[in-house]
């Protein structure tokens, strides 16, 4: 009996378009695993059982299988992201308990495409920080269930890494796609602005989050990648011999990066050279003020997101931080520091073509009840282990993480890749050698 839990979306599709499984069966083993699985992982905030075996008929109906290239192939949305008939908690009890009228429009992308979606997952309140921990749930790491699977897509993240699911959709505003794919050993891209629809409410954080895919391999991010973007399939074309530049610096003074992840960095690095890359050591220039810029746009972000939501029923981190976000909200949102940012950069980039960093500074934090401790405590934590993901927010280029090496406890370890607008799918062949030359197991291994 062939097992579809664990198979990749690719997989899955073709063999439902091949009549060899249909959609039903394959959710219904993936609900089968949710139910089994989710107990220990708090992926989900709420699963849509009999919602999803309804939809996977309604694809099984279609006479157009040869043009879904999602056909058949569960998906997780994150709990930010409008499902229609769903409620959108954004991990809070000051949002309201109303179903959504209509999908977002990527979730709307990924229904067109043949996917069915199982459930919306679980996020820090607000999509603030990157713990994914709340009054609506926890979620771990599958790899190591005693940390975090970090966030704020953690719910997602961990739905793809224990197999409860093969692709996930997710927002990246601050690193919240890279921090827990890079946790959970999960390959994602944050696409740069403007290639895929972004958040709806207040701007997503002013321009800085974005839309994208979390997946196991390579192909299936660039096949969900492909689908939100509304762009037929994209061909695989092996990159000629790109200018690679290594940097092991964190953005942010008297942060360092843990021995793990500058490896990880060096390995990636190493591969990327055998495979014909002018790979060398180079930093990009950070300014000075990268801290200071990116707490602005952090808090402004969130100031925005909670103007209209009662203070009473936010926990208290979430209106520390939307307090000292509010006198930022005018100066963020002109866009000028952002636009520093990248003429400060583009030099660089003009010099690489891509920039190869650790994913993070270390491992995640404990999964823990982290929504019950102090502002600055939390703000220590998430800025200690990811200081690497915020600068490409503010300049608004794609960026990665991808699976490479392992942490001392057989976690996974990650890479990041950054490139020049409009340099996504050269990004994802990048990775394509990275996982070629130096494969990764798919999923965590959970019973």
């Amino acid at each position: 009996m062939t097992t579809w839990a664990g198979r990749t979306a690719a997989e899955i599709s073709a063999a439902v378009r091949e009549k060899r499984v249909t959609p039903r069966e394959v959710v219904a083993e993936h609900l089968a695993r949710i139910e089994r699985l989710d107990g220990r992982v708090g992926a989900f905030r709420s699963v849509r059982a009999e919602a999803a075996l309804t939809e996977a008929d309604e694809v099984a109906a279609r006479g157009d299988f040869d043009r879904l290239p999602l056909a058949g192939v569960p998906v997780a949305v994150k709990d930010n992201l409008a499902v229609r008939g769903e409620s959108t908690r954004v991990g809070s009890a000051a949002t309201p308990d109303t179903p959504a009228a209509q999908d977002h429009v990527t979730v709307a992308r990924l229904r067109a495409a043949g996917a069915v979606v199982v459930g919306l997952t679980n996020v820090p309140e607000l999509c603030v920080f990157g713990t994914t921990d709340g009054v609506l749930g926890t979620a771990r790491n599958p790899w190591d269930p005693t940390r975090s699977a970090g966030g704020s897509s953690g719910g997602s993240a961990a739905a793809v890494a224990a197999g409860m699911v093969p692709i996930a959709l997710g927002n990246d505003g601050m690193g919240s796609l890279r921090i827990p794919a890079a946790n959970c050993g999960l390959v994602t891209i944050k696409p740069g602005h403007g290639v895929v629809p972004a958040g709806d409410g207040d701007g997503g954080w002013f321009g800085l989050s974005e839309n994208g895919p979390l997946a196991t391999t390579v192909e299936d991010a660039r096949l969900m990648l492909s689908v939100l973007a509304d762009d037929e399939p994209a061909l695989r074309a092996e990159p000629g011999p790109l200018r690679v530049a290594v940097s092991l610096r964190s953005p942010v003074a008297g942060v360092t990066i843990s021995r793990p992840y500058a490896a990880a960095a060096r390995e990636a690095a190493g591969v990327l050279m055998k495979a014909g890359h002018l790979v060398r050591r180079a930093d990009p220039p950070y300014p000075m003020s990268l801290a200071t810029t990116s707490l602005a746009h952090w808090t402004a972000g969130t100031a925005a997101d909670a103007q209209h939501l009662d203070p009473r029923l936010l926990t208290r981190r979430t209106r520390i931080h939307a307090r000292l976000g509010r006198p930022f909200m005018g100066s963020v949102r002109s866009g000028a520091a952002r636009e520093q940012l990248r003429r400060r950069m583009e030099p660089f980039f003009t010099e690489y073509d891509v920039l190869l960093t650790p994913a993070l500074a270390r491992r995640s934090p404990k999964a823990a009840p982290w929504h019950e401790r102090g502002w600055l405590s939390n703000v220590l934590a998430n800025t200690n282990y990811s200081p690497l993901t915020p600068p490409w927010n503010l300049t608004g280029w794609p960026a990665m993480s991808v699976p490479c090496g392992t942490l001392p406890s057989g976690a996974p370890c990650a890479v990041q890749l950054v490139g020049r607008p409009g340099t996504e799918y050269q990004l994802l062949e990048v990775a394509q050698q990275l996982q070629e030359r130096n494969p990764w197991r798919r999923t965590a291994p959970m019973n």
